[in-house]
Formats: structure tokens, sequence, C-alpha cells
């Protein structure tokens, strides 16, 4: 299958799950990955105020999937197979977050990637997701 590029894959986002869409936009693609955009609002917040841990799982677990498609087409049914994420400081009240993901495998039946999500505005990761997904049989040619 072909790649998609960034016009593309918000078209396939928008199509197969509207219901997420609009929280993310991506920012920048490169041949490694991408980084993506949650537009924070009231809805990803917890109590506290803070952005909450799976709002920052969302984003992370999309970012991985864009990442994927933007290298083999548009693959519906790769799933999540396995994802650890670590939280390492509060985000930044009301600042976007941005994910940046990078693919380390992409084989015929499994891709691994890793997501650095940083709050806008802040320095340093706010958090560090491992993703693996399962490709369906077929996505991907020899």
């Amino acid at each position: 299958m072909a790649a998609m590029g960034i016009d593309e894959l918000h078209r396939f986002l928008a199509a197969a799950f509207p219901q997420v869409a609009g929280d993310f936009r991506i920012e920048r693609s490169r041949d490694e990955g991408l980084t993506v955009r949650m537009a924070v609002a009231e809805r990803h917040l917890r109590p506290g105020g803070t952005v909450s841990g799976p709002s920052m799982f969302a984003l992370a677990d999309v970012a991985i999937y864009l990442a994927i498609l933007s290298r083999l087409g548009p693959v519906a049914l790769a799933v999540t197979t396995g994802a650890s994420i670590d939280f390492l400081r509060k985000p930044g009240p009301g600042a976007d977050l941005l994910g940046e993901a990078r693919l380390l495998k992409l084989g015929r039946s499994l891709a691994v990637g890793d997501v650095l999500i940083f709050s806008e505005g802040t320095e340093g990761p706010v958090a560090r997701a491992t993703m693996t997904y399962s490709i369906p049989p077929g996505a991907v040619s020899a």
C-alpha cells in the first residue's frame, strides 16, 4: 500500500474515528515518525486542572497509529497489542500536548514505536510511551 501524507491521514482519521479526530492534528511528518498535537480541552482535565493520564495515553496511541499509516497506507485494522506509559511531570495548565512519535520497527506483523509527549511551552517531556501494534496479514508487501 502507498504511504499517506498529512492531509490523507487527517481525512482517514475523520472518516474512521470521527469521535476523536477533532482532538488531534498532525504538525509534522518525517521518515521516522511524526508529531501530533492534542488540543487540550476541559474534557481532557482531571481534578486539579492537569491533563488526565487517559488523555495522554490517547495521544500516544493515535500518534503511533498515524505514524504506521503514514508508512503503510490506510490499514484500518492495525490494532494496539501492547502499551506502556511513564508519566514524568505535570503538563502545563491550559497548554496543548505534542506527541513526537517514532517508529522503531515496522515488520510484516508487528510495529513498535515510542512517543515523547511534551506540554507546549514547557521543557522536557511530560510522558513517554512505548506502543506495539499488530499489522493485519497482507498489509505489508514483501
